[in-house]
């Protein structure tokens, strides 16, 4: 009898962009951006040599979305129309991961017109057809819809699962079922209620999460709660299942995988076999990735030849590093001009910094509170900044308590948070914080996960490339940190101690910042 076979299927365009937000800027010794393929490199080797010692996949293949348009956009024009093109400097580092996958001697699998989705679901499916298990290497909630789907016609132990290496969890049906309240087959129901601000899928205007659940819990589909709408009590909620039922449907069509697709490259050339170590060493040589090569033992690393982990900009070229130092120089931040500030006053005014921030994919946020103590302290507002000279500050608690204290224009805090949460638990935007721990406590008291989230204090520690870095690593992160700090002159990751009297002191010296107009919080 032949033995299980076992197919891992990778989200490559998950590890590209996971790797090209949490990496510096770097350089190969021709001048060539390599920041995401040196991030996604180290995340195929630690992916492989975690999958060596498990002892566990027989095939192996890396999905990735082809440039251009999808099938879906044919359906609604309107699909993923919100999201920016890709940084310049990650445009020309996309051949190179296709070249990174396959000096790993590992499939490397795109097709025009599908989503890397698409493909993964199709791979699926065909090879649980087969008897194989499937286990699909991302975090991705629209993959979720296939976790649990075994073979046609054999009932019993779940045949596809998925792995998110990040935080080193598998994920089946009851993980699905904590995350979505519904098992994995009305994900997309779910999802198609909510819709997805990142993707554009419009959904149904003011459900959420919550709501949505709720909704395919109770009526038990899409189909079944739209029937009920008309005999539902007379509310909002109501008027919004009868009046935007067909959006509704058009959502249910566009979060749907493709899963019939036929497929580009066979199952069995997905066999895993041992990666042979030239093409491996010649890659890793040709783009200066030395503390690799060293790694994979072949003895060719060249300590001379560095990758540079702060190129020099055209305009704000950083200072040379000191002959014979491994220290990299701090980068020139540009001026604070506290005038590009925008004070968010109204739910429109939030609504478009979310949709920009969904859209960057990265943003820096902290939180201004009545006090110290994070488990009693009030939340006073919210600041967000998505490069230098772009940041805003969200009013929340302003005016004090007293019924004569003046009240600045500011954002209900319920319905503030209700627009920040989808945001702020995105997992396909990066959060940037400093010191995020009181914040994260802060936001989970009112019912927000956030997540993905690094932490300036953590970023300067963590050593990249065998090199220290003291200074800190994201120069545009940097400059985000330092919009939060309103007026701050001196490196975020190297300012002198706050002091009572100075204006950018936040909350561990100032206290209640309730009774404070939204100015001496934050530009207003």
């Amino acid at each position: 009898m032949e033995p299980k076979q076992h197919l891992y299927l990778v989200d490559g365009s998950a590890y590209i962009f996971r790797a090209y937000h949490r990496l510096p800027p770097l350089t190969n010794p021709q001048g060539v951006p390599v920041g995401a393929v040196y991030g996604y490199t180290t995340m195929l080797w630690k992916l492989a040599d975690d999958l060596h010692k498990a002892d566990g996949p027989t095939h192996l293949a890396v999905i990735l979305d082809a440039s251009g348009k999808s099938f879906r956009n044919e359906i609604y024009d309107q699909y993923k129309a919100n999201r920016p093109p890709p940084p310049e400097d990650l445009k020309p580092q996309f051949p190179l991961i296709r070249d990174a996958t396959r000096a790993f001697s590992l499939p490397c699998i795109e097709e025009q017109g599908l989503e890397a989705d698409d493909l993964i679901a199709s791979y699926a499916r065909a090879a649980t057809k087969r008897g194989w298990d499937v286990t699909i290497v991302s975090s991705d909630k629209d993959l979720m819809q296939l976790v649990g789907k075994c073979r046609d016609g054999e009932s019993g132990e779940a045949c596809i699962d998925m792995l998110d290496t990040m935080k080193n969890v598998r994920i089946g049906i009851p993980e699905v079922e904590e995350k979505f309240g519904v098992p994995p087959e009305l994900v997309g129901d779910v999802l198609a209620l909510m819709g997805d601000a990142v993707d554009n899928v419009p959904g149904i205007r003011g459900i959420g999460p919550k709501t949505a659940t709720k909704l395919i819990q109770e009526h038990g589909s899409l189909e079944a709660a739209l029937a009920a709408a008309p005999e539902m009590k007379p509310s909002k909620l109501r008027d919004s299942l009868i009046e935007q039922a067909e959006m509704a449907r058009l959502s249910r069509v566009l979060v749907a995988l493709k899963e019939d697709y036929p497929l580009p490259v066979a199952l069995d050339d997905f066999k895993l076999d041992t990666i042979p170590p030239d093409p491996l060493a010649a890659f890793l040589e040709e783009h200066g990735f030395n503390s690799l090569l060293k790694r994979l033992g072949d003895g060719r690393g060249s300590p001379e030849r560095r990758v540079d982990l702060n190129p020099a900009k055209a305009v704000t070229a950083a200072a040379a590093p000191v002959a014979g130092s491994n220290r990299q120089p701090l980068p020139e931040l540009p001026p604070i001009d506290r005038s590009k500030y925008v004070c968010v006053q109204d739910e429109a005014t939030l609504a478009t910094w979310v949709e920009r921030a969904m859209a960057a994919r990265v943003v820096a946020f902290d939180t201004e509170t009545s006090a110290l103590d994070a488990i009693s302290a009030d939340l006073t507002g919210i600041s967000l900044a998505l490069g230098p000279g772009d940041a805003c500050y969200i009013p929340l608690g302003h005016g004090g308590t007293d019924m004569f204290a003046e009240r600045p224009a500011q954002v209900d805090k319920t319905r503030a948070l209700a627009l920040l949460k989808p945001l702020l638990e995105s997992e396909a935007v990066l959060k940037i914080g400093q010191n995020a721990k009181y914040d994260l406590n802060i936001l989970a008291r009112h019912g927000i996960q956030v997540a993905p989230i690094d932490d300036t204090m953590g970023i300067r520690r963590r050593p990249r490339d065998g090199r220290a870095l003291h200074a800190p690593p994201w120069p545009h992160f940097a400059g985000l940190q330092g919009n939060l700090r309103h007026g701050q002159e001196s490196h975020p990751l190297r300012r002198s101690p706050a002091r009572p009297g100075d204006r950018i002191c936040r909350r561990r010296c100032r206290g209640n910042l309730a009774a404070a107009p939204p100015a001496e919080a934050a530009p207003c």
